[in-house]
């Protein structure tokens, strides 16, 4: 080759190395810029996935002692911090209430599923009237800023008495700080999150909260303010509905006091039911199980199962006697008793002034006409003492006891020169009530109940986990067989719950204490009536084995029966 020639190829060669140089000075110059930039877009995406499945999360949660607990877990994941408190704002908005208590050097879990209480003091967002900027959580609660500290005991500004009583009593050392006051979707300030001592990943060294953190926590406060907002509008729902339901209970209360009784017993021992059906592994609920919003749909049922009742006129429901109205009528007949006998007395002078006038007048004829008025008292004072006896309504009325309050109404007396009977014709139909005291029209009435309680219940918008509160509370009187009402279900219609209402409410009416027309049963009665109701098929018989075989009826009878109704041996668990 020629020097010519090697000189031009040597010159090539050192312009193809200085090209590749400047290929890989561009190339390590493009990753040192590039991929710290795409190292950053992947964390961010990460951290907004992982933000946007927390906030799911959050949104997920019902329970708040849980909600506020996952809160300050969340927050300090996010941000590596080794400590962290949740204040809430009080419903007076003037204090910052101390829930959530968390140190994981000091192996500290306070508040929340913990089921430690938080000692340490509420924080005054008001302090004589003026406001409370010292403290660095009011302050975050007061301004709506979130505030970032590298170090708390070179910060300034604040007031940090109380991190270092804590220190100097627990041994901790508080450094950096970052407190985010949690906005709901109103803008409003509910509550305060403060996280304490960021960490070093590798280290665990404390560091300062970095900026990345700080708008972290900054948006999962604001998801946790919406979530807690939401979950404590869900509650006071809860809340509203039961509130709702005791006063509407109040007022029947108020109406006739041993429903108000009625009621509480009716939940009572449905609960104990639905408790005992959860417990089985066997038998004909082995594949029963309710759940925690299936037990409050329930409960909720119970207490409002005789809602009804408070159009129902006060004197049918508590109608004590065969003649009660407004008051016992047995007052009118005594009355009108007096009145006859007092008659038949004025009969007797006017007899007795005839014969003085007539000359006829004679110890013979004055004792016949005071036999007869005598015996004609007694009469009366049988026919009364009859009548009282017909008005009590543990009387059985028998067709010839019929027949004599018949013969009795057919008497006539006489006043001021009209004639009239001795009973009504509705005195007379109401005293002929063979069982209990209710005709059959009041009857009618007071069945009424159960259509009005699903009317009322139906015009209420329950959400739809307790969608099923009206069908259950005003089937309670239906029977398996179809006899009952309002509606007259068979079994194939009838949900076990309102089954499950039936047994409780039937066995409350046998063996309450407090109701004014009828004395309570003893246990041995009311077992047998109710193995005839299940014979008969007007009770779930599967659900009465249970009350009775589980010792149920033993549990309930000692709870609420008087000693003297208990009338056989309690042996837990044996029908």
């Amino acid at each position: 080759m020629s020097p010519g020639k090697l000189e031009e190829s040597t010159e090539s060669q050192k312009s193809d190395i200085g090209s590749l140089s400047k290929d890989k000075r561009l190339n390590s110059l493009l990753k040192s810029i590039v991929l710290p930039v795409k190292q950053y877009a992947e964390d961010q995406i990460r951290q907004i996935r992982r933000l946007t499945d927390v906030g799911l999360a959050l949104s997920a949660e019902k329970n708040i002692n849980k909600l506020l607990e996952m809160i300050v877990d969340e927050a300090r994941d996010l941000s590596n911090a080794d400590a962290g408190t949740l204040y809430i704002l009080d419903k007076y908005e003037k204090h910052l209430l101390f829930e959530i208590l968390q140190n994981d050097t000091l192996k500290t879990r306070l508040g929340g599923t913990s089921g430690k209480a938080v000692t340490l003091p509420n924080v005054p967002l008001f302090i004589d009237g003026k406001p409370n900027f010292s403290n660095v959580s009011s302050y975050a609660a007061l301004t709506g800023e979130s505030i970032n500290i590298p170090d708390v005991y070179e910060a300034e500004g604040f007031d940090f008495t109380g991190p270092r009583n804590y220190d100097k009593a627990t041994g901790y050392r508080s450094r950096s700080m970052m407190v985010v006051p949690m906005k709901n979707h109103e803008n409003e300030i509910i509550g305060v999150l403060q996280l304490l001592n960021a960490q070093d990943q590798e280290t665990r060294e404390v560091i300062p909260f970095s900026f990345e953190h700080a708008g972290l926590i900054a948006s999962l406060g604001s998801l946790a303010a919406v979530a807690l907002t939401n979950t404590q509008l869900i509650q006071e729902l809860n809340s509203l509905f039961y509130a709702f339901i005791k006063s509407i209970a109040t007022a029947i209360d108020e109406k006739s006091p041993y429903t108000g009784g009625h009621v509480n017993r009716v939940v009572d021992l449905t609960m104990m039911m639905a408790e005992k059906i959860n417990e089985m592994r066997e038998g004909p609920f082995r594949d029963v199980s309710f759940d925690r919003d299936q037990i409050e749909e329930l409960k909720m049922a119970a207490w409002m199962h005789d809602v009804g009742k408070i159009t129902t006129p006060e004197y049918v429901v508590d109608k004590a006697t065969k003649l009660q109205t407004i008051f016992d009528r047995i007052h009118l007949i005594e009355t009108r008793v007096q009145l006859i006998a007092l008659s038949l007395e004025n009969d007797l002078l006017q007899r007795k002034l005839l014969l003085m006038k007539e000359g006829k007048v004679s110890e013979s004829r004055l004792a016949a006409l005071d036999e007869a008025f005598e015996e004609k008292l007694s009469e009366l004072s049988r026919d009364l003492s009859f009548i009282r006896s017909c008005n009590k309504p543990d009387e059985l009325m028998e067709d010839h006891m019929k027949a004599c309050i018949e013969a009795i109404a057919k008497k006539t007396y006489v006043i001021c020169g009209a004639q009239y009977p001795y009973l009504t014709s509705d005195e007379v139909h109401n005293l002929c009530v063979q069982k209990g005291s209710l005709t059959v029209e009041e009857r009618q009435v007071v069945e009424n109940h159960a259509l009005m309680t699903m009317k009322i219940l139906q015009q209420l918008p329950f959400p739809r986990k307790f969608a099923m509160v009206p069908e259950y509370a005003s089937s309670h009187h239906e029977k398996l067989d179809g006899s009952g009402y309002p509606r007259h279900l068979t079994g194939k219609d009838l949900p076990l719950q309102s089954r499950m209402m039936a047994v409780a409410d039937i066995f409350d009416a046998l063996t309450a204490k407090d109701r004014p027309y009828k004395n309570p049963m003893k246990l041995s009665m009311v077992k047998t009536i109710m193995e005839f109701m299940k014979k008969n098929g007007h009770i779930d018989g599967d659900i009465y084995d249970l009350f009775v075989g589980s010792g149920l009826i033993y549990d309930y009878a000692l709870k609420h029966m008087s000693p003297d109704q208990i009338d056989e041996e309690i042996i837990r668990g044996v029908g």
